[in-house]
């Protein structure tokens, strides 16, 4: 009688996941593009609109120290919505994900491999700005329970933006077109949502529109950290709204699995 052949024993779980992460934090750091799309561009607008708005917004705080809580934000939504909808869109177009789903791999492994990924080069883009403002322009660290404010709003906000980048990957057909598609946007948000000007001098209805959205509630998050109570009067709701922000982005982490699961396929359409 002939022996049953035996399939080759998986490795463990934990260690497929951190090979997996390995390989896209390998992957990311080799493409120039994306380093300098999600690292560099960050740094550079502070360096720019640093220089060029340089004047006091009330209270004897310079612009800066508004702008760079904007512009943490925005490095959040760069590193993780953005790169992760094209990355993907890219990795579905050339057949990567059709022959990842066609390997023994967990497929789970694919996505913690991903979250990885943008949580380094979320700790990466935040660290660098920080001491860019410290730095160049003499924007203190947080100090106190301001460290646990940062954290959360830094830590909600990239799941939020992580889980929508990967929902929104299915929407493009290609990894060009995700491009084309998805920086316009953001973009877009960047302008109505406080990043590049004060959120009071936006017309009302753009505010309505940028509280639907995280980057909005991530930006506001990060200025109750980096300016003194007085200035939370210039906000909508006339206070920080820290309870609603942990909402909000409570929210966009739910509905952003939700669509996960309802819309992520590992094939472009007509190939399934």
């Amino acid at each position: 009688m002939t022996a049953v052949q035996q399939q080759p024993s998986l490795p463990p779980l934990g260690a497929v996941y951190r090979t997996r992460a390995g390989v896209e934090l390998k992957e990311f750091f080799r493409q120039r593009e994306s380093v300098v799309f999600s690292l560099a561009l960050p740094v550079i607008l502070l360096v720019v609109f640093g220089a060029v708005l340089d004047y006091d917004i009330g209270l004897g705080i310079p612009f800066t120290q508004y702008f760079l809580p904007g512009i943490l934000a925005a490095g959040i939504l760069g590193v993780s919505l953005q790169n992760m909808a094209i990355s993907i869109a890219t990795e579905r177009s050339d057949g990567t994900l059709k022959h990842l789903a066609g390997t023994p791999m967990p497929r789970s492994a694919y996505f913690v491999g991903k979250v990885v990924q943008v949580l380094a080069t979320t700790v990466a883009i935040l660290v660098i700005l920080l001491l860019v403002g410290r730095v160049f322009y003499g924007v203190g660290l947080p100090s106190g329970t301001d460290w646990l404010t940062f954290a959360w709003v830094a830590l909600l906000g990239a799941a939020a933006c992580t889980l929508l980048g990967i929902a929104v990957s299915s929407l493009a057909r290609t990894g060009r077109s995700a491009s084309a598609m998805i920086t316009p946007i953001a973009l877009v948000l960047q302008f109505i949502s406080g990043v590049f000007f004060q959120f009071s001098q936006i017309p009302t209805w753009m505010q309505t529109v940028a509280s639907v959205f995280p980057l909005k509630w991530m930006a506001q998050g990060f200025r109750s950290v980096y300016l003194p109570d007085a200035l939370a009067a210039d906000e909508p709701a006339g206070s920080w709204e820290l309870g609603r922000v942990a909402i909000v982005l409570g929210l966009w982490c739910v509905a952003g699995l939700v669509l996960c699961v309802l819309t992520f396929r590992w094939q472009d359409r007509g190939t399934d």
